[in-house]
């Protein structure tokens, strides 16, 4: 118990030693304060009164009353604000898709340094929501990123947490919380790795002798990325299999099937298991899907009452373009109609000529002249820009010159791309047999024409250099598919041939065709892009032969070259070239992002963060970093980081 002691000036309170260690403290207070009988009033207040101070019991502070008689500096090095809070936590990301697992089954794509997997990060934190282990309220008011290995296969945070200790006392603490992170695959990694997990097939199928339509599928494939969800692509010769864990991505991808190529579909399902307690049944869906057998530059021959519904269109036409309708051109008048699917199905064509490499001839260009059209007011009449177009082409076979002088003089809806020594592929009518009866009459009363004209060729492959292929300055990007087994048979080199033949075919197409580039990406080859980055170091950029000149002149624009349809340097797109060397230093990009070969956007370190207004402590400065720092008092609560949701406010 205190003893009062009394005198004449003022009160003392005689405390106990109690530690024993301590000294005896004695405490003067006002006479007023020691009889307790008026009530205290702060500094000017009416009545005189003063406010009472007592010493901090650790340091002899004179502070003003609390519950722990402590100044806010001891308090903040006695207290531990981080107290209840995991400093360590574990998250889980499938190596597949490279997704993050959120709960209960859920997982989230998130970037490195981004906001989501911050928030992420914060939710699998203990302590932070609601209130702690010692019931009082945690208040984050800042979390940043603390730079960790690329391969530790760890991510730390930086987090800064305040708490009220005690009535008007605020601490605010700094910590260092590290996550680990652990491989897991998501549902559709693991049912793309089981066999018979598949749940939908699409079957596509095209019955041609060639592969150029799915290979300009293919690329509409990878520019939509209308194969996501699907667990794996199967090849055969006349189509491909698309195997899916739903019915719905099925679906999905049959629409967008719909939208650009037309076809037609076909759906059956099998029974797998049943449970007739619940009325629950698990079926297996096989869709079936005909793309029609009609393909770019395939030339037609309609039916009288089909060319009069098109707006009385000639009878001999040319596919211009494959798209949800058939594009048909007049190659002589450049008059043009589209053919809805279900026109086609409901009177399916087949073509007189298919736009094989054996089908076509090479022609020399010696000439052309211009060709007025005359009006017919019976015919759909031809566009400005169609009829500009046109032109009368004088021609001559290649493997003719120096032998005859056998030459064609045809209009064509090429003919204002053509110059004088340009090479051309058309079909020659006067030699080729026609299935159809009423266009060999037409033929033979030399309604036809004796040659129409195709495409133009360019570079390498129009003056029939060897490596003609390898000297083209762009290249396109292919999907990840499965050989059927029916395939890897004694004839697979048979095949492969084939395809390669194809594949030549269809870029040839790509390169006479602007409006069929519109619809893929093309990337730069390696040649270009090794000549690029000869130019940028100060070289000649002459390359090692005299290639790169070929396609320098098939990049300038020549004032007197009308040609619009070859490739240009803008169209294409910076790919990835393996054979790089060492990166070069870059500048700071101000948080832009960097595009790879596939499309897909990435950021430098830190840049992510800064773009995010997210704090980022780099390398050095993460190596001198404490993980927990001591408690300081500060005056007023800071405004919370995230919500109770764990979202930015």
């Amino acid at each position: 118990m205190a003893r009062i002691l009394r005198n004449q000036s003022f009160p003392i309170f005689d405390f106990p030693p109690n530690p024993p260690n301590h000294s005896h403290k004695t405490i003067l207070v006002p006479p007023a304060a020691a009889t307790m009988e008026e009530p205290m009033l702060p500094p000017g207040v009416a009545g005189g009164g003063t406010m009472v101070n007592v010493l901090c019991c650790m340091c002899g502070v004179s502070i003003a009353p609390n519950p722990s008689n402590t100044c806010a500096s001891c308090l903040a090095s006695k207290a531990d604000v981080t107290r209840g809070i995991s400093t360590e936590a574990t998250l889980h990301q499938c190596r597949g898709c490279q997704r993050w697992h959120k709960d209960a089954g859920k997982w989230l794509g998130c970037e490195l340094e981004s906001r989501e997997l911050m928030s992420l990060c914060l939710s699998k934190v203990s302590g932070l929501s609601g209130r702690n282990a010692s019931g009082d309220k945690v208040r984050v008011v800042d979390a940043g990123w603390v730079w960790t290995e690329p391969h530790s296969m760890r991510l730390k945070v930086r987090l800064t947490v305040q708490k009220e200790v005690q009535a008007g006392t605020i601490l605010q603490q700094s910590f260092v919380v590290v996550f680990v992170v652990r491989n897991q695959q998501c549902i559709e990694c693991q049912a793309e790795f089981r066999q018979g997990s598949w749940k939908s097939l699409v079957q596509v199928r095209q019955r041609v002798n060639h592969k150029r339509t799915f290979l300009y599928l293919e690329q509409l494939i990878l520019k939509h990325g209308a194969h996501r969800g699907c667990l794996s692509i199967e090849t055969f010769r006349d189509g491909m299999d698309f195997y899916f864990p739903d019915k719905g991505k099925a679906a999905r991808f049959i629409s967008f099937l719909e939208n650009v190529v037309p076809i037609k579909t076909k759906v059956s399902k099998k029974l797998i298991s049943t449970d007739d307690k619940s009325n629950v049944s698990n079926y297996k869906y096989t869709n079936y899907v005909e793309i029609c057998p009609l393909c770019k530059d395939d030339l037609l021959y309609l039916p009288s009452k089909t060319a009069r519904n098109l707006g009385n269109i000639s009878r001999l036409v040319m596919v211009k373009n494959i798209s949800n309708v058939i594009q048909l051109i007049d190659p002589l008048s450049g008059q043009t109609a589209a053919m809805s699917p279900e026109v086609f199905w409901r009177d399916p064509l087949r073509p007189v000529i298919t736009a094989a490499r054996s089908r076509l001839t090479r022609y020399i260009v010696l000439g052309k002249e211009a060709v007025a059209l005359e009006r017919n007011v019976s015919k759909k009449g031809t566009s400005k820009r169609n009829r500009n177009k046109l032109a009368a082409v004088i021609l001559a076979k290649e493997e003719d010159l120096g032998i005859n002088d056998v030459q064609y003089e045809e209009r064509s809806h090429l003919g204002y791309l053509m110059r004088s020594g340009d090479v051309n592929e058309g079909y020659d009518l006067k030699e080729l047999q026609f299935v159809d009866d009423d266009a060999e009459e037409d033929r033979s009363a030399g309604k036809l024409p004796d040659v129409v004209v195709v495409r133009k060729l360019y570079g390498g492959v129009a003056t029939n250099e060897a490596d003609a292929a390898k000297k083209r300055i762009f290249r396109l990007q292919r999907l990840d598919v499965d050989v059927a087994e029916s395939m890897r048979s004694r004839s697979a080199k048979k095949d492969q041939e084939m395809e390669d033949m194809d594949e030549e075919d269809f870029l040839r197409e790509v390169e006479a065709d602007k409006e069929m580039r519109v619809n893929m990406n093309l990337y730069k080859s390696e040649l270009l892009a090794k000549k690029e980055e000869g130019e940028g170091e100060g070289g000649d950029g002459n390359g090692a032969n005299g290639s790169d000149n070929n396609a320098k002149s098939n990049i300038d624009n020549d004032e007197e070259d009308d040609d619009d349809q070859q490739v240009k340097l803008d169209e294409l797109l910076d790919g990835l070239v393996l054979s790089d060397g060492p990166d070069k230093p870059m500048a700071d990009a101000g948080g832009v992002a960097k595009t790879d070969e596939f499309g897909m956007q990435y950021y430098e370190e830190g840049e992510k963060a800064t773009k995010d207004g997210i704090n980022y402590a780099g390398r050095d400065e993460a190596r001198q970093m404490e993980s927990k720092d001591a408690a300081k008092p500060v005056n007023v609560f800071g405004k919370e980081f995230m919500n109770k949701e764990f979202k930015f406010l």
